[in-house]
């Protein structure tokens, strides 16, 4: 079988673990050749214009289907290779075998060889994550054995399915590597450990374990994997929301928070604000997280203890004796800390921070239930960003997908029937999924002396949105809106991300 010429540029093709990690190491590499994708129940496979038929008739063995090959431009396949097999621990790279075809050929044995196949599986899964970027990899015993799954983008794929046999041996391979205690399966676990990838890079894992009906299951977060630090022009905010928000962070003082639900990207969002300000004027910032997400250089970051001997309260009473100018907090939690962030804000501090609310001005109400009085509120508060993130649209795939009448009523906005809207179908760029990362939508309140005045005589959250609505300021929808009509996303993402009522 010859080679399709279509000179792909492997950088900007999103692989599938379960493809490329069907052949050997030594074999992709030493032929540089990668299966990457499935399409229509034909393997995608690249590789250089000089490929020889006996080595794609044997990776086409190895994948157990008809293969497409495709050639790729030479570097960009060879540094995506390297990733895959190279970058990542493991041992697949220095095999003749691919890791899934030494399990099914061990699964039944027993003593050494499980555990064997134990950190064999722990190798491929963690190779997996990396190779498609997930942020959370999922490990779920059930009646038919254990199910993997990756977060992707937000969502979850499933990875593989392998027997119920290796759950034991799995967990407590990766309990060793977490410092949790072997021998208790009974109660939940917390744990963590960091995992190398090479002498400049590592990826520190959180993993929490608990007991189900069918055994221990294990989730696992991969934190500080995205080497490319975001700045604000690439989180997704309009000209002029990017334009008061960068107004607002470069003011001497006040609270600046970020809400939304959990994963939608408000530490991403305060970090790119950080960066932008240290890259202005020199500053000194401190940060409280739990846990640090991303490392920025010239920034003094401490982690929350989870064993409560440097909690968020305390640790901010003390770094306030440092002369910060910029303060971040990872989440206002408890009423402690609401109130020493707020002092910090009245005190010339700049403080930036997250907390769990549905939209910006419900933020407002979140900091008086913490006991926060109305009107030191108002006082501090500089902006608040409620925040969701959405798939985008893989831009070689999309196709033109009007809104319905159905759609336009689900969203709220029955006069959008039959505008302009894109939706997804799925390519060999986009490893079939229809979509390549994810895309802020956000919601801004920017506050001045009347929205002050007005959170001080303790109005309510309806009367503000109310006033909000009267100066016309965009709503989460608003944005949402504009980029499904953009085709940057899809109705599907909006509708399941944004409640339109």
């Amino acid at each position: 079988m010859d080679a399709v010429h279509e000179h792909l540029n492997m950088d900007e093709v999103k692989i599938s673990p379960e493809w490329a990690l069907a052949i050997p190491g030594n074999l992709a590499i030493r032929k540089q050749v990668l299966p990457f994708v499935e399409q229509d129940g034909m393997v995608y496979v690249a590789c250089l214009e000089s490929i020889d038929s006996q080595t794609l008739q044997a990776v086409e063995r190895y994948v157990g289907k008809s293969i497409v090959p495709l050639t790729a431009e030479a570097k960009s396949l060879e540094r995506t290779i390297q990733r895959v097999f190279q970058d990542v621990p493991g041992r697949n790279g220095n095999t003749t075998t691919p890791l899934r075809t030494q399990l099914a050929a061990n699964t039944n044995t027993p003593g050494e060889t499980e555990a064997e196949n134990a950190v064999a599986l722990s190798d491929e899964i963690f190779r997996a994550a990396l190779i498609r970027s997930a942020t959370d990899i999922h490990i779920e015993p059930n009646v038919n054995g254990v199910r993997i799954r990756l977060r992707v983008d937000g969502v979850l794929e499933t990875y593989r399915e392998v027997p119920g046999s290796l759950q034991t041996m799995l967990i407590s391979r990766l309990k060793v590597l977490c410092g949790m205690d072997i021998a208790e399966r009974r109660a939940p676990q917390d744990g963590r450990f960091t995992l190398p990838l090479d002498k400049n890079r590592e990826i520190d894992i959180r993993a929490a374990t608990i007991p189900t009906k069918h055994g221990e299951r294990m989730t696992l977060r991969l934190l500080t994997m995205n080497d490319h630090p975001f700045s604000l022009n690439e989180l997704g905010m309009s000209a002029e929301d990017n334009a008061h928000f960068r107004a607002a962070i470069h003011r001497p003082h006040g609270l600046i928070l970020v809400t939304g639900p959990t994963g939608c990207g408000k530490s991403t969002t305060l970090y790119s604000a950080i960066r932008e300000l240290i890259s202005s004027r020199s500053l000194n910032v401190l940060t409280i997280e739990d846990p640090v997400e991303s490392l920025i250089n010239g920034v003094s970051q401490i982690e929350v203890d989870s064993n409560d001997k440097v909690s968020f309260h305390k640790a901010l009473r003390s770094v306030l004796r440092h002369d910060p100018d910029v303060l971040m907090i990872g989440e206002i939690r408890d009423e402690e800390t609401a109130e020493t962030a707020i002092k910090a804000a009245l005190t010339g501090h700049l403080v930036f921070s997250t907390l769990h609310a549905n939209s910006a001005v419900s933020s407002i109400s979140r900091l008086v239930d913490m006991k926060v009085r109305p009107y030191l509120v108002g006082a501090v508060l500089q902006a608040s960003v409620a925040q969701r993130l959405v798939r985008k649209l893989c831009q070689r795939c999309r196709i033109e997908a009007p809104l319905t009448e159905e759609q336009a009523r689900l969203l709220g906005r029955p006069a959008l029937a039959d505008t302009a809207a894109f939706r997804s179908t799925g390519c060999r760029y986009c490893a079939g999924t229809g979509f390549i990362g994810r895309l802020g939508l956000f919601e801004f309140v920017f506050f001045d002396p009347e929205l002050a005045q007005q959170i001080g005589d303790r109005a309510s959250e309806l009367q503000l949105a109310e006033l909000l609505r009267e100066r016309k300021m965009p709503t989460l929808m608003d944005d949402a809106l504009k980029k499904l009509a953009a085709g940057q996303t899809s109705f599907d993402e909006v509708i399941t991300v944004v409640n339109p009522f």
